[in-house]
């Protein structure tokens, strides 16, 4: 019986986002055409292994060295942070703020610290009912936060606020869609950057507001980058390294 599976019939030929399963581990075949050779690298907010190709036709033989790396494949998803289901009780850290979520009758309010207490976002209701609850307030606190910092970003680059919305992305922490004709600009982000330290969060923001300028990652770019925060390095690096511990929060 072999131990590796294909979600597709083995007679079909990989292509980009199919899947396979190594060492127990989901791998997610990509197709890169700026890639040189075959990699491996873990995609820790997804909790998946990405194996890249420069074409479909090498689809295969990223395949087969995601199986002769199923050794590395174990050890490095074994590190990935196990999930995290929110539970009345629990702390979080939003936008550098200790809050504690709690259980209670009424509507769902996030409530200041105090002498007493610290801030504390309360929801009613059980199980999943709770959860929904929960994640809807601190989308909506991340939605509004978000909005200030890029608001500030865009008023230093002498652009326009564009619309601001939150999501749920596995794959990336904000996505901007500069102004084209008579399609109007608009910048989404990954609500848990609430759950990230307030200066990583506020990177996020500068780096999507600089692309209401320079929709691109070339030098430019980042010059307006490091005009807004400085050194961006260390909040990417910060990224990096907790990424898949925020995206833990939360999870089922």
């Amino acid at each position: 019986m072999s131990l590796f599976r294909i979600n597709a019939p083995r007679t079909t030929a990989l292509r980009d986002g199919d899947e396979i399963v190594v060492a127990g581990a989901q791998v997610r075949m990509k197709v890169n055409t700026k890639a040189r050779r075959i990699s491996l690298r873990i995609d820790r907010a997804g909790r998946r292994v990405i194996a890249v190709a420069p074409s479909e036709r090498k689809l295969s033989d990223a395949a087969a060295f995601a199986r002769d790396r199923a050794e590395w494949i174990a050890k490095q998803m074994a590190s990935v942070p196990d999930v995290k289901p929110m539970q009345p009780g629990d702390m979080l850290t939003v936008f550098g703020n200790p809050v504690r979520l709690e259980r209670a009758p009424g509507r769902t309010r996030l409530t200041a610290a105090n002498a007493l207490h610290p801030a504390r976002l309360i929801a009613s209701g059980e199980g999943e009912v709770w959860t929904r609850a929960v994640l809807r307030r601190l989308k909506a606190e991340a939605k509004a936060q978000l909005t200030l910092l890029t608001a500030a970003h865009c008023e230093a680059l002498g652009q326009p606020l564009p619309p601001v919305s939150v999501m749920d992305a596995k794959a990336r922490w904000g996505s901007c869609k500069p102004a084209h004709g008579r399609e109007p600009a608009a910048i989404r982000y990954s609500w848990r950057l609430a759950l990230c330290p307030p200066s990583v969060a506020d990177y996020v923001c500068a780096h999507e507001a600089a692309h209401l300028i320079e929709a691109n990652h070339g030098p430019r770019f980042w010059a307006l980058v490091h005009d807004l925060v400085g050194d961006h390095k260390p909040h990417r690096d910060w990224l990096k390294r907790h990424g898949g511990e925020v995206h833990a929060v939360g999870q089922a």
